[in-house]
C-alpha cells in the first residue's frame, strides 16, 4: 500500500468491482469512502452536483468560487459526455447507483450503496500511467477527495434532516 491509497474504505469495498476497473484494469487504484446519514437517492442527487463544482477546497480547485450550498434538482438528469468539475467527462452511470467520470489517464467511479438507514458513498480513482506519477497523485487526490466526500456528506445530511424534521 502507498500513502493515499485508502481513506475510509473497507477491505470489502476495496475488493468490489466498479465500472472504472473496466476502463483501466491495470491502473493504480485509490479507494475512499464515507458513511452518510441520508437515503441513497439523496446522496446520489448530491453526487450529481459535482457537475457544477468539485465540493472540495474551492480556493484551490474551483478558482475561489464557492461550491453551491443548495442542490440543483435537475442535475440528476445525466447523459454520457456531460462535463463534471470542468475537467472530467461522464463516461457511464446508473441512476441512484454510480457515476463514472474520466479525464485523460484518470478515471473515477463514485458508487452509492445502502448502509442500514443511510448510505455508503464509495469512490475509486484509477491512475493509468507510471507509479512514480500515480502515487503522488493518489496522495493529493486523497486530500482533495476526502474533503469532497465530507462536504457531500454534510450537504446530504443537512437536506435529509431538514426534510425529516421540518
Amino acid at each position: 500500500m502507498f500513502p493515499g491509497e485508502v481513506w475510509g474504505a473497507t477491505a470489502e469495498e476495496r475488493a468490489a468491482r466498479l465500472p472504472c476497473d473496466e476502463i483501466h484494469p491495470d491502473g493504480l487504484a485509490a479507494d475512499r469512502a464515507v458513511s452518510v446519514d441520508a437515503p441513497p437517492s439523496l446522496v446520489w442527487a448530491w453526487l450529481c452536483q459535482i457537475r457544477l463544482a468539485p465540493y472540495s477546497y474551492d480556493r484551490l480547485d474551483n478558482f475561489g468560487k464557492p461550491s453551491p450550498p443548495v442542490r440543483t434538482p435537475d442535475l440528476v438528469n445525466l447523459e454520457v459526455g456531460q462535463r463534471f468539475m470542468r475537467r472530467f467527462t461522464l463516461v457511464g452511470f446508473e441512476r441512484d447507483d454510480h457515476v463514472t467520470i474520466q479525464a485523460g489517464r484518470v478515471v473515477i467511479t463514485y458508487a452509492v450503496r445502502p448502509e442500514g438507514a443511510g448510505t455508503r458513498l464509495v469512490a475509486r480513482a484509477i491512475f493509468h500511467g507510471p507509479a512514480v506519477i500515480g502515487r503522488p497523485l493518489g496522495l493529493v487526490d486523497m486530500i482533495m477527495m476526502r474533503r469532497q466526500l465530507l462536504n457531500l456528506k454534510t450537504h446530504a445530511e443537512a437536506e435529509h434532516a431538514a426534510v425529516t424534521t421540518g
